[in-house]
């Protein structure tokens, strides 16, 4: 089987041309993710900015039966879990991204492709580059102006997650730490593309960091 090319996209660069503004949180379980796509959401939207907020998997029909069946149906092989992400996202993209893109509107994701490569490819051990691969053809290209990493140690997001875990969350610390590092190996390759947080600070902190990074790309655009 001959493995997807990759897009060939600059370290800052996406392939759509679109008027909108692409922004994903990414990180490990417990990293405060959810809470800052809230908070910018509602700081952006304040400012007279046109925002959606999706998540992945999900955001769609099909792409909230494909979440229920990988974090909360019964066990998934690890590379049909790596199909069903890709799938969630090309749907994802076709559906919901690219077309909100068009009519200018800030788009912020909670997860996109990098999840995939840093769980898939590095917590499940598939490979990098063929996780990387697949999730690049699976979007067409298209990839976030910015992506912010919400950094946080395995054991302080199993605290911060309690008692109730999915499928992925229940997996070990090793696990977790070979994700956070998936990440973290992502950010150094591409430094203008990515901006890493640390977690563990306060909400209210990591937000206006967020936030300053956002306008910075929003001012860029006028």
């Amino acid at each position: 089987m001959t493995k997807p090319e990759t897009p060939h996209l600059g370290q800052d660069s996406r392939a759509s041309t679109a008027p909108g503004l692409f922004l994903c949180f990414e990180g490990g379980d417990g990293s405060g993710k959810s809470t800052q796509v809230r908070l910018l959401r509602d700081a952006l939207t304040r400012h007279g900015r046109d925002v959606l907020v999706t998540r992945q998997p999900g955001g769609t029909p099909l792409g909230a039966q494909i979440r229920d069946v990988l974090l909360h149906g019964d066990h998934v092989s690890a590379r049909a879990e790596a199909l069903l992400f890709a799938a969630d996202k090309a749907h994802h993209v076709d559906e919901l991204i690219r077309p909100a893109l068009a009519v200018g509107t800030v788009v912020i994701t909670d997860r996109y492709t990098d999840s995939s490569i840093a769980y898939q490819g590095a917590g499940r051990d598939l490979g990098a580059d063929d996780i990387r691969a697949l999730q690049h053809w699976a979007v067409g290209g298209l990839f976030p102006d910015l992506t912010f990493v919400l950094d946080v140690p395995a054991e302080v997001g199993r605290e911060r997650r309690g008692e109730v875990h999915d499928r992925l969350e229940s997996e070990a610390d090793g696990f977790h730490d070979a994700v956070r590092q998936g990440f973290l190996d992502l950010a150094a390759q591409a430094p203008d593309r990515y901006v890493v947080l640390d977690g563990r600070l306060p909400p209210e902190e990591v937000h206006a960091a967020a936030l300053a990074r956002a306008e910075e790309l929003l001012g860029r655009r006028r």
